[in-house]
């Protein structure tokens, strides 16, 4: 591809990237999301933000060797895997197998208060990425 395609020149290069696995996904973002940097997936309820997170977690786990955690605030860790068991995703298999840490952290919605802080202390995803010594995360 010459710089007009890419908008890259040697004088920009480009971000090192993550793969994701996702068919097609990371031909449109030029070889994946941007490695060590946080990608935000925004959309509504349904639009497949979480799905995509765990294909991202699932692809990096068995096909790139990259653990991950996935922490959750809504669906519990067995919710989540029996959702997408039908798309062939074993999210119990890669947990037995360190591969792959569900974490669900309960909140009660009547106790939030919009801080502008983290409602989670951030020592928690910390640990748990050190712990795992994963390379991919989600926070849901």
């Amino acid at each position: 591809m010459n710089k007009a395609k890419t908008g890259r020149s040697a004088t920009h290069p480009a971000l090192p990237k993550a793969a994701t696995g996702i068919e097609g996904l990371d031909e449109i973002t030029g070889g994946g999301l941007p490695r060590g940097r946080p990608t935000l997936i925004c959309g509504s309820a349904g639009c497949g933000k979480t799905l995509l997170a765990i294909e991202f977690l699932v692809r990096g786990a068995t096909q790139f060797e990259e653990p991950g955690v996935f922490m959750a605030f809504e669906e519990t860790a067995e919710e989540l895997a029996q959702n997408v068991r039908s798309l062939g995703f074993d999210l119990d298999q890669l947990a037995a197998e360190n591969k792959l840490l569900l974490d669900y952290v309960h909140v009660e919605r009547s106790e939030i208060e919009e801080t502008g802080e983290w409602l989670v202390h951030p020592s928690r995803p910390c640990h748990r990425l050190n712990r795992r010594q994963a390379r991919r995360a989600r926070y849901n």
